[in-house]
């Protein structure tokens, strides 16, 4: 059976680079943000960050707080047929119970660091950088708004991302070879 990751964490943790990683293993990727992006895409919304977090938090109020995960399930189930796949972008506690019951075998890895590294991480990127106060605020709109910090209190592995990349990567890697042998 192949094998089904979801990588959870805090904006800046990291995720973006292990989904990154475990895409060159070899895996399929389905991006959960690609849902909001298509819907905005096909009602004429102008994509930013601040459009993008409005039609986000909106498109959970209308159809519940798992409706990104739902409307996921045939990709997931189609991806995962013909391969390994990770998850980028599972935020909530409900979206992670519609997963769960779908996919028993489903891995969720935590990528965790500490909140001032991915503040200064987060206001280097080249795409979507963010001050301090915006990411606080963004932070705090994730965690009560999105239910995001059930999936990672709830994680079944934890990845540390406060060294450097390589020690980073040797910490993903010990953590699919957990998931491998617990197969």
């Amino acid at each position: 059976m192949n094998k089904l990751i979801a990588i959870v964490g805090m904006s800046g943790s990291g995720k973006s680079v292990a989904t990154k990683y475990l895409e060159d293993k070899g895996f399929n990727k389905i991006y959960f943000g690609g849902v909001i992006l298509d819907h905005m895409k096909k009602n004429n919304v102008e994509i930013t960050p601040e459009n993008e977090k409005k039609y986000r938090e909106s498109l959970r109020k209308k159809h519940g707080m798992g409706v990104v995960a739902t409307l996921l399930l045939d990709d997931i189930k189609a991806s995962l047929e013909q391969n390994d796949t990770v998850l980028d972008g599972l935020y909530s506690w409900d979206e992670y119970i519609i997963l769960k019951k779908e996919f028993p075998e489903l891995n969720m890895v935590s990528i965790i660091c500490d909140k001032q590294l991915r503040y200064e991480r987060i206001s280097k990127r080249l795409d979507r950088p963010f001050n301090e106060a915006e990411i606080m605020k963004r932070d705090i709109s994730e965690i009560e708004n999105l239910a995001k910090g059930g999936p990672i209190a709830y994680a079944d592995y934890y990845v540390v991302n406060n060294g450097s990349l390589d020690q980073y990567i040797e910490n993903i890697e010990k953590v699919i070879q957990k998931i491998e042998r617990s197969k």
